[in-house]
Order: structure tokens, then C-alpha cells, then sequence
């Protein structure tokens, strides 16, 4: 019997180590290999009393569908955004399955977001205590999207779409 246990706590162990290694990969490959956007963001302040320092971030109205329009979005989906030039994504449609044009990727959301907006799985961004000065004028957030509309944050960007990089701290 304590053999039975000792197999079952081992097999339940390894289940879970290999489930949370192929997250973590397939989060690395759309690092990797996805394309970049940029998301615009609205000002929201950088600190928690009980997490350190972090930036609860909130997208610009661009990123989303129209406020009338969000009641009738399904719990989870894809929008399509179109990108700009600089790497500036807008929401362009719902994603009704035709292709994407070169200048449109698909973004994953659900309607449980934060301040009412859709989320996108990328609404937070932490960063190194006594950072926040760094990060305080970000006007975008970076993201990394395969074609799935899978996201993944890797950075915030300032006014010029040049990814901040933190202070060298003595």
C-alpha cells in the first residue's frame, strides 16, 4: 500500500512538473518567434504595498471594440488588430476566421478584464523595486503575439516605440 503511494505522489509530481515545463515553453516560443506589437496604454500607477513594484496596466481605447458592441462578445475569442508602421496595433474587427492581410494579427481576449475593458492576458508588469521612475512615462506595452493571437508582455516602450530598459542599480 505505501508503495502504491509513494508511485502515485511521483506520477502526480511528474504530471505536474511536465504540465507547467510545456507552458513555459510554449510562452518561450511565442517570445522567440512572434510578432511584435505595440499596445497603447492609458496612466495607471505602479505600486503595490503587498507585490513590490509593478504596473497595473490599462490599453487605450483603440485596443478594443467599441463599449456598445463588448455585451455581445463570447467569454473568449480573438480580435483582429491592424498594425501600423511603427508596430502599433489597433482593433480592427472581431475575428470572423477570413485571413489576415500582412498589416493584421489576431489577439486572444476574454471578457472578464480589468476597468471593464476585454483582458488580454497581459495586464500587469512587474519590475525591480526602485524602478518605478524608469517605467512611470511607458506609452506602450510590448507584446509578442504568434498566430494563434496567443500574447505574451516582454517589455514597455516609451513615446519613440523604443522598449525601456531598467537603470543599473549600485
Amino acid at each position: 500500500m505505501k508503495i502504491a503511494r509513494i508511485i502515485l505522489v511521483i506520477a502526480g509530481l511528474v504530471l505536474a512538473l511536465g504540465v507547467a515545463n510545456h507552458s513555459i515553453r510554449v510562452h518561450q516560443q511565442v517570445v522567440d518567434t512572434g510578432r511584435q506589437i505595440l499596445l497603447e496604454l492609458r496612466p495607471v500607477d505602479p505600486r503595490s504595498l503587498i507585490q513590490g513594484d509593478y504596473m497595473l496596466l490599462r490599453y487605450s481605447t483603440t485596443a478594443f471594440p467599441e463599449e456598445s458592441s463588448r455585451e455581445t462578445l463570447p467569454s473568449r475569442g480573438t480580435f483582429v488588430m491592424s498594425v501600423d508602421a511603427n508596430g502599433i496595433a489597433t482593433y480592427a474587427r472581431p475575428d470572423d476566421g477570413r485571413p489576415l492581410v500582412p498589416s493584421e494579427v489576431r489577439l486572444r481576449f476574454n471578457r472578464s478584464g480589468s476597468f471593464g475593458d476585454p483582458g488580454l492576458g497581459a495586464e500587469t508588469f512587474n519590475f525591480e523595486e526602485g524602478q518605478a521612475e524608469t517605467y512611470a512615462d511607458a506609452k506602450y506595452g510590448v507584446l509578442r503575439v504568434d498566430e494563434s493571437g496567443m500574447s505574451v508582455l516582454v517589455g514597455l516602450a516609451d513615446e519613440s516605440y523604443a522598449l525601456i530598459v531598467p537603470l543599473e542599480q549600485d
